[in-house]
Formats: structure tokens, C-alpha cells, sequence
């Protein structure tokens, strides 16, 4: 359970993942222990992690997409297995609405994300449809909580 100080320590490192535990600690009016340990609670209990967020079509991903994917109820989790193992998938998220599954995918080059549409997402079970989604650019991307 997460509670009011573990929101804040946790927004001021959304602002900036490199802000040292000393800082936050004179912002927050706590000691800086209370900062480190509620830090290794957090990351520890996979409430967080602290990591470089890149832009993909920026670093030489010059095909991203976002998969729809329709999956066979029974093969929801075989389908789920499968799709973490694979590289290219970067982001997976179980979904309401007309898709169980979305997922990011990103590939060097539009040969790349052909190869993993033509040849990799057919091996995975369960899989009956799917629908892609290009990114052309990313406008925004978020990771803060709700204020």
C-alpha cells in the first residue's frame, strides 16, 4: 500500500529519474533515509522502476506500431507468454474493448516489422486477428500518476 509521502517521492522522480535522494528529501521535508528506503520499498514491490524512457522513432526505430490483438480465450495466457519473449514487443497490456491484447512493437525498418508480422505473430498461439497502428510520431508520454 502506498500512501501519500510514496506519491510524492515518486512524482519527483517522474520530473527527474536522476534527482538524488538528498534533494528530494530538502523538497519533501524528510530525511534523506526516509527517501532511500521508501525508494528501495517502492522499486522492490514493483510499485516503480527507475529507467531511461527513449523515444524509439528517435534512437533508429523507424517502424513502431501499437498491435490490436484478438486471442482465443482459452490460448489467453499461452498468447501472453509468447508475445513477452518476443524482442520486439516492448510494452504489453492485457485490454477492454474489441482487443485483449495491445502491444507495442518496435523495429528497425518497415522490412523488420514486416518479417515480425509475416513470420514471428503467426507462431504466436492463439492469435485470430490483429490490427496495427503506425506511429508517425509520439506527442506525448506520460508517466506520472494522476494528480
Amino acid at each position: 500500500m502506498t500512501d501519500d509521502l510514496d506519491h510524492r517521492i515518486v512524482d519527483s522522480l517522474v520530473e527527474d529519474g536522476r534527482k538524488s535522494f538528498v534533494k528530494i528529501a530538502e523538497e519533501l521535508d524528510v530525511s534523506e533515509a526516509t527517501v532511500r528506503q521508501r525508494v528501495a520499498r517502492l522499486t522492490a514491490d514493483g510499485v516503480m522502476q527507475i529507467t531511461a524512457v527513449t523515444n524509439p522513432l528517435l534512437i533508429g526505430y523507424d517502424a513502431v506500431c501499437m498491435l490490436g490483438l484478438r486471442v482465443d480465450k482459452a490460448q489467453l495466457q499461452a498468447a501472453a507468454d509468447a508475445l513477452t519473449a518476443l524482442d520486439e514487443v516492448t510494452y504489453l497490456i492485457a485490454s477492454t474493448g474489441r482487443f485483449d491484447y495491445l502491444a507495442e512493437i518496435t523495429c528497425r525498418s518497415n522490412k523488420h516489422l514486416l518479417d515480425f508480422m509475416h513470420r514471428r505473430l503467426p507462431k504466436v498461439p492463439g492469435v485470430q486477428d490483429s490490427e496495427s497502428f503506425g506511429y508517425l510520431s509520439v506527442l506525448k508520454e506520460s508517466y506520472r500518476g494522476s494528480a
